[in-house]
């Protein structure tokens, strides 16, 4: 039984082998059972195409995967209305027949800021129908389209001129400086402080409304002009993460600014309304004009200004800008235009303010002796109050305003001894 079944394994592969060969044969005789090579042609050799049979791209004897150009391939080109006959020279009504919203009249009202559909909910986007906003004409630009006329007020209006007046500020204060000095005669560090100028409460609520002042300004001075001075020095890349982080630390020191600014405010308005000597003090610039420093209250008529305008006018208007770029204010339509708007005007402001408060940074730091020292530690002594502030002291003197206005803070050491800070 096993012979038999090694013959007949034997005789199925014998008769594959045959038919294989059979079909090879038959496969390399030309169709009509001709001879497999003409006379004068000679057979192509094996593996190799004939250059009809090439595929594009393909060059002839040229064995393996080749590249093709973009170029010589065709794209399957599908009819639509724009292949018809006469295309270009159809009317609107023609037009509007094979292709609706395709015509001049549509395109003229996308054009004039004509509101089309939107599946996203107004109150996700309120704009998102409207491809180009309407035609607007802003203080300094021309009759354009809101986004054209924002720009052009930003870059030919805020950016070059509110640069300009804060390097005027900057050179004004610095060339007084040289020119003048410190002053002042008399120091804080020249005899006991026994008046207190500013309470802990008034020095922590301005401390806090000046750090964020100064991370704001300084932040927003990058964002606005870094392109100009700092660009070319650092980079693309550092300059753009440098900015990134900026911008997000005036996001965050914003909120700040606005909550100590109404402390500040609140704290400081009583003593910042105007009262006798401030017109005179103003007349004369507070005696830079006559050689002899005028008399003012706790605040003189300078001060005074720097808090109505720059502080709560100016501050008022940055803080509430800021607020509605932050999208903070509840129930408002927060779209391009009203953002374009509000950008100009904080940008605006911001400027001012700046201007403003460098001179309040300048009085208070090197400007005036005493000065500093006298926000920092919150005293002052006599001869410094009055000179500086005459009609204050005189006040002080007379009993109408405590020379110690906050409780005194009791420190017992550690031999059991009680002192007054």
């Amino acid at each position: 039984m096993s012979r038999f079944l090694d013959l007949l394994a034997a005789g199925v592969l014998a008769a594959t082998l045959a038919g294989s060969a059979l079909a090879q044969s038959q496969g390399a005789t030309p169709a009509g059972g001709g001879s497999a090579a003409t006379p004068g042609a000679a057979a192509p050799s094996a593996g190799k195409l004939a250059p009809e049979d090439a595929p594009p791209g393909q060059q002839p004897g040229v064995p393996g995967i080749q590249g093709q150009n973009i170029f010589d391939v065709k794209p399957e080109v599908k009819r639509d209305a724009s292949s018809e006959p006469g295309y270009l020279e159809q009317n609107n009504a023609q037009r509007n027949a094979v292709q609706p919203g395709n015509n001049a009249p549509m395109w003229r009202g996308v054009q004039a800021g004509r509101e089309g559909y939107s599946s996203l909910p107004r109150s996700q986007d309120p704009e998102a129908g409207v491809l180009i906003q309407q035609q607007v004409q802003y203080p300094g630009s021309r009759m354009t389209t809101a986004g054209q006329a924002w720009r052009e007020v930003r870059n030919h209006w805020i950016i070059p001129y509110g640069g300009a007046l804060l390097l005027i500020a900057l050179l004004a204060l610095g060339i007084f400086y040289f020119a003048k000095g410190p002053l002042g005669h008399s120091t804080v560090d020249s005899g006991p402080m026994r008046i207190e100028r500013f309470t802990p409460f008034e020095r922590a609520a301005h401390w806090a409304n000046a750090i964020a002042f100064v991370v704001l300004g300084l932040s927003g001075i990058v964002m606005a002009f870094g392109k100009f001075f700092l660009l070319p020095v650092m980079g693309l890349t550092l300059f753009g993460y440098f900015t990134y982080i900026l911008k997000n630390l005036h996001n965050f020191f914003g909120p700040l600014f606005a909550v100590s600014l109404a402390i500040v405010i609140v704290v400081f308005i009583r003593d910042n309304l105007p009262q006798r000597g401030d017109l005179a003090w103003l007349l004369r610039l507070g005696g830079m004009l006559g050689g002899r420093e005028m008399p003012s209250h706790r605040f003189n008529a300078m001060e005074k200004v720097i808090f109505w305008v720059g502080t709560l006018l100016l501050g008022v208007i940055v803080v509430g800008s800021g607020l509605v770029m932050d999208k903070l204010i509840p129930s408002l339509m927060y779209d391009r235009q009203t953002m374009q708007v509000t950008n100009m005007i904080h940008g605006t402001a911001a400027a001012l303010m700046l201007a403003i408060l460098f001179v309040h940074i300048y009085v208070g730091t090197v400007g005036f002796r005493g000065a500093y020292t006298g926000m920092r530690h919150g005293y002052v002594n006599e001869p410094w109050a009055q000179e500086h502030h005459a009609y204050w002291y005189e006040d002080i003197r007379a009993g109408k305003i405590p020379a110690q206005r906050s409780k005194p803070l009791v420190v017992v050491d550690d031999t059991q001894g009680v002192r007054t800070v």
